[in-house]
């Protein structure tokens, strides 16, 4: 009996071994299984999250179209619920378009792949940004419309971040705090009439800008480039007239 079982267990364990073998040698030639298999590709590029979990800059599939969500606003209409109302930018053609998105509606989110690069300038000719990677010098061009209500803040050597869906970019973003010169600024006459806590001032970009009222020509501030308001001075910058 002793020697029955032991040349069963052998020819089990033979078996075992010789199964396990050929699926290792499949698995190798399939290229390693995970890697090769489609699904393992979609999931690692989509998502699915609801649309009260939308958010600017999330890039969507929607209506067989890919979207970078520029704005998501949460509404209430009365009996009918919230919505989040949203502005999505075309990445194809750079058009923008205004949906409503139930607070539970499936919304299928697409990872991208975010990259640095450095700021050279900008080719109005062909319409186009100049960036260049900082570890290769490698340059590329981005269409100036992926960059939104941000191109204006675009200055010399600047960081930006670009997002990249198979290989093309998608969108670029300049950073959300960013220093800027004003320009313009009216100066408030004493006595003439109540001084306003808050006045518009014209920055170095061509933008305006609300700013308190004892913010002058010349100096540095810092300015939050995703919703466009005033930060705080940049005391780093500031001229030595107004520091002192």
């Amino acid at each position: 009996m002793k020697a029955l079982f032991s040349i069963t267990a052998k020819k089990l364990a033979g078996a075992i071994i010789a199964t396990t073998t050929a699926a290792a040698a499949r698995f190798c030639q399939n290229g390693g299984g995970l890697r090769q298999s489609p699904w393992s590709t979609s999931q690692l590029r989509f998502a699915r999250f609801t649309g009260i979990d939308v958010k600017p800059g999330n890039v969507i599939q929607r209506k067989g179209k890919t979207y970078e969500v520029v704005k998501a606003n949460h509404t209430t209409q009365g009996r009918g619920g919230a919505i989040i109302q949203v502005e999505l930018r075309d990445i194809d053609s750079g058009n923008k378009v205004n949906e409503r998105l139930r607070t539970d509606e499936a919304v299928e989110k697409v990872f991208v792949q975010d990259k640095s690069y450095t700021y050279l300038y900008t080719d109005n000719e062909s319409g186009c940004v100049v960036l260049m990677e900082p570890e290769t010098y490698d340059q590329i061009d981005v269409p100036k419309h992926m960059f939104g209500e941000g191109l204006p803040y675009l200055t010399d050597d600047m960081n930006v971040s670009v997002q990249f869906l198979d290989g093309r970019p998608t969108s670029a973003k300049v950073p959300q705090r960013v220093t800027c010169t004003v320009a313009e600024a009216h100066v408030h006459v004493k006595g003439s009439t109540a001084q306003p806590q808050y006045k518009k001032v014209l920055l170095d970009n061509g933008l305006t800008v609300q700013v308190p009222s004892y913010i002058l020509a010349g100096e540095k501030i810092i300015i939050n480039t995703t919703e466009h308001y005033y930060m705080s001075r940049d005391f780093v910058r500031l001229p030595s007239a107004i520091l002192y």
